[in-house]
């Protein structure tokens, strides 16, 4: 099963008050487990709408850096994310950022997708990808 689970989350706004539009930066840690296996820190960069989350229809982009193996393979590698949120849950698109592969993962290429519903321990992902 290809799950992650969300170890550390520290979000601050940087623009706009509550209530009204902002946007808030956002660093987290994920532990992940499957085809990829190891931890990663990620940066987002959030849009909200107003009251609480936004309608879904937006995109927050965010890079995420892992470190661990793909595959049984070691070595670290940088995705961009774009994420979409709203009460219900998360969802991402992905793209391993070209060039960034670095030990047994140099040359990595691929996307992913990953998502699931607020408030679940595990959230999962898919990885289609090349070396």
């Amino acid at each position: 099963m290809n799950a992650f689970t969300t170890k550390n989350w520290e979000e601050k706004v940087v623009s706009g008050t509550e209530g009204g539009p902002r946007v808030a930066h956002a660093r987290a840690t994920m532990a992940y487990q499957g085809v990829i296996e190891g931890e990663s820190s990620c940066d987002l960069l959030l849009y909200y709408a107003g009251e609480g989350y936004d309608s879904g229809q937006t995109t927050s982009p965010s890079f995420e850096r892992f470190e661990g193996k793909v595959d049984g393979r070691e070595g670290t590698f940088i995705v961009r994310h774009e994420y979409t949120f709203d009460a219900k849950g998360i969802a991402s698109t992905f793209t391993v950022v070209p060039g960034s592969g670095t030990g047994e993962l140099t040359g990595l290429t691929g996307t992913g997708t990953s998502g699931g519903a607020l408030g679940e321990d595990q959230l999962g992902y898919t990885f289609e990808y090349a070396l």
